[in-house]
């Protein structure tokens, strides 16, 4: 992004939001000194994000540079690690609905000396849903289509119409056309150009002939120009969100639908990133500074999303009562866990999210909880001096339980000091750890409570979901501020069926790459224009039904001739869309 070119930013002074460059920006951020609170930048929609003017493309990404977008478009906030406190006056008052009130003074805890003796029940819940899902057998386009159902795409289908029909033009899209255009996005993840268009060029070192023969370059510009996910007659103001919510509040219920009933669930923070024109020489050397849109996420331990939501910062979102704003993400992921039953589910999350009203919070609900906290959250528990607790040996570690509620704070010395919290897991049975020594290259055992062992094992959920989602990522994207959001829901879809392939298949896994091309390509040659019929549906045909890559067997209502045999079979190829017998299934892909 180009010097002069400004974003609307977000830094706290004093009750004001000051409006800075985003060079400005930048150069504040290189200036903060390591070791002290990490700061990110994170895109917001605009203030007019429910207005029509923001369905409307600032530019073709080939031909137009980042200071060409309009400043309107895009909002920047600067935020600390520990951004959104609901007891930050300032930002209280920056809210124009929110009246000033006086802070409850709570009694102090009292802190004792001992083991947490939690009272929550064992896990031992089963999930027949799950086991359904395992006796059906379902292929990779099965599995993606849990969550991009029948509904979700007769939805898109209809409002891309009715916001082009607003515009005067006579669309027409067809879910047949919409699944060409998601299976070119999910294409683009592992096969890029650095313009969309070269893979309709005849160009012998370009030309994609599976894109090509799917759907014409000019229909999917089109198509794609005026995809649409909600009715601009039917927007709420509040929400910056509004022109993706029906999308977020539909995938968010298949998501849940789907997903695997466990015990241990992560809560983080994720980033979608934001393809602007921005030069790399105006970021900081060295400087991990993101761009993008804050995600709310929880998920399993693995890396399943169950929950998500983007971020509108304190000004668009209330924090509950006594929480900060992650606190309060944190609270409606448990509410939506506990729709398929209160079950005694256990979240892990690090010291963004954590302090001890929280925890006391989900032991009140039956969810137990354990994350890093921050020294200024653990409600003035008398633990040992950091300083004092450096100069033990590593392994040493000091810790108190609340004499009401059960909540342990513990502090354990490693590499560095660390204080956790939680709800439901004590300081027994203590383990040994092994410790790394740089200086010495040598590996020491060290003692480490049990809670400490507990959260290093489950906490990483949300950071194996975005390596998922980081490595194949959809490339393709418009000048909207939403477009790169869309991307970012077509991904975690793909993420979150092939967690459920890894789940219901046992026998023929395949990795998250092959497990997208198959998706890609069932969606392209299936659903491919037929308009024009001889040589080039010949050569489609020829081409995928000896290519060895994601044939499935899968049953039909209807029974067909099989295409080898020429017999009655109830089976058929997924990918060819030929009826043939299980036997004769091999024979038929070979040469």
């Amino acid at each position: 992004m180009a010097s002069s070119s400004s974003l609307t930013t977000g830094r706290r002074t004093g009750s004001k939001l000051k409006s800075m460059k985003l060079l400005e920006v930048l150069n504040a951020l290189e200036e903060e000194e390591s070791g002290q609170s990490r700061e990110e930048i994170f895109i917001a929609p605009p203030n007019n994000a429910s207005g029509d003017f923001t369905d409307e493309d600032s530019g073709d990404e080939d031909g137009r540079q980042g200071t060409h977008l309009p400043g309107n478009v895009l909002h920047a906030f600067v935020v600390p690690e520990d951004s959104g406190s609901g007891e930050d006056e300032d930002e209280l008052q920056l809210q124009p609905a929110m009246k000033k009130q006086k802070a409850v003074v709570e009694p102090p805890r009292v802190w004792t000396k001992r083991d947490i003796r939690p009272d929550f029940t064992s896990w031992t819940a089963s999930d027949p849903h799950m086991e359904d899902l395992k006796s059906q057998e379902l292929s990779p386009v099965g599995l993606f289509e849990l969550f991009f159902d029948e509904g979700t795409i007769n939805f898109i289908v209809n409002e891309t119409n009715r916001y082009a029909w607003q515009k005067n033009v006579n669309l027409g899209l067809t879910a047949q056309e919409l699944k060409c255009v998601l299976g070119i996005l999910i294409l683009s993840g592992y096969i890029s150009y650095p313009r969309r268009r070269m893979f309709w060029e005849t160009s012998p070192d370009s030309h994609h002939h599976l894109v090509a023969d799917a759907i014409r370059r000019d229909r999917f510009e089109l198509i794609f120009s005026y995809l649409h996910f909600a009715d601009n007659s039917e927007l709420d103001e509040s929400d910056r969100f509004a022109k993706v919510r029906p999308l977020i509040v539909r995938m968010n219920y298949n998501f849940q639908k789907h997903a695997p009933l466990e015990e241990f669930y992560s809560f983080g923070e994720s980033m979608c990133e934001y393809f602007g024109h921005r030069g790399s020489k105006h970021l900081p050397a060295g400087k991990p500074v993101r761009l993008g849109y804050k995600i709310w996420c929880g998920t399993t331990s693995r890396g399943y999303l169950v929950w998500f939501e983007p971020s509108q910062g304190t000004l668009f979102t209330k924090p509950d009562r006594g929480l900060d704003l992650g606190g309060s993400m944190v609270v409606k992921f448990v509410d939506a866990l506990q729709t398929r039953g209160c079950l005694p589910y256990h979240i892990f999350f690090d010291k963004v999210f954590t302090s001890v009203k929280l925890m006391s919070i989900l032991r009140k609900k039956g969810v137990k909880a354990t994350g890093t906290v921050r020294e200024y959250r653990t409600e003035r528990c008398p633990l040992k001096d950091p300083k004092e607790l450096k100069r033990m040996k590593r392994g040493s570690f000091d810790y108190k339980v609340d004499e009401s509620e059960e909540i342990i704070v513990c502090r354990w010395h490693d590499s560095s000091v660390v204080n956790i919290c939680s709800n439901a897991v004590g300081i027994e049975p203590a383990g040994l750890t092994n410790h790394h020594s740089g200086a010495a290259k040598t590996q020491a055992q060290v003692h480490q409570p049990s809670l400490l062992r507990l959260y290093q094992e489950k906490v990483g959920g949300v950071g194996r979901m975005d390596q998922n989602i980081a490595k194949y990522k959809v490339k393709i994207r418009g000048m909207k501020w939403y477009s790169s959001f869309i991307g970012y829901v077509i991904d975690a879809a793909l993420n979150n069926a092939w967690q459920l392939h890894r789940i219901c298949c046992h026998d023929a896994q395949v990795d998250l790459l092959a497990f997208r091309r198959y998706v890609a390509c069932v969606y392209l040659e299936s659903n491919a224009d037929t308009s024009s019929q001889g040589r080039r549906s010949r050569r489609l045909e020829t081409e995928s039904r000896f290519d060895m890559i994601g044939h499935w067997i899968i049953h039909q209502d209807k029974r067909t001739r099989c295409a080898l045999c020429h017999s009655q079979t109830n089976t058929r190829c997924e990918k060819c869309q030929k009826g043939v017998h299980a036997k004769c299934f091999r024979a038929y892909h070979i040469r």
